[in-house]
């Protein structure tokens, strides 16, 4: 298994993370301000070749019930964009509570802080992507072979 890129399409933001190369761990790489579709899968599908990617994995905000929203729909819609520009494997993914956990985990409490200042979280896009992508490499490890004993 090559490199992945695992992506949460925001509206605002991508949260972008990639697989290491063994392909068992995923991690955030970074964010993207949101330019446009045109302008954004243009950028994802550079930085794929830039980093070597061989397949683009993108989080699918299916409603808790499992249906197809709007917000699922703009996503299907750039994922097509995404893999007509990147010539690149592309799946969907279920997302469901990726943003929620990535708010609580470690990497995902990054903090500012300023003199004075309230502490304001930053953004944690990256981190739901890897979320995104970790759960997929999972689902996609393959089977250890079974250890022979001595």
């Amino acid at each position: 298994m090559g490199r992945i890129l695992g992506l949460d399409v925001g509206e605002a933001r991508i949260g972008i993370a990639i697989s290491a190369p063994e392909g068992r761990l995923a991690v955030p790489l970074r964010i993207l301000e949101c330019q446009g579709d045109a302008a954004d899968a243009r950028a994802i599908s550079d930085l794929a070749r830039a980093e070597g990617v061989e397949a683009l994995v993108v989080g699918h905000p299916l409603s808790l019930d499992g249906s197809v929203g709007p917000q699922a729909r703009r996503v299907e819609a750039f994922a097509r964009r995404l893999a007509q520009e990147s010539g690149l494997p592309l799946e969907l993914w279920d997302e469901r509570l990726t943003s929620v956990q990535a708010e609580r985990a470690p990497m995902g409490s990054r903090r500012r802080e300023a003199k004075g200042a309230r502490r304001r979280r930053q953004p944690a896009d990256d981190v739901a992507a890897a979320i995104i992508l970790q759960s997929y490499l999972d689902r996609h490890r393959p089977e250890s072979p079974p250890s022979s004993g001595p």
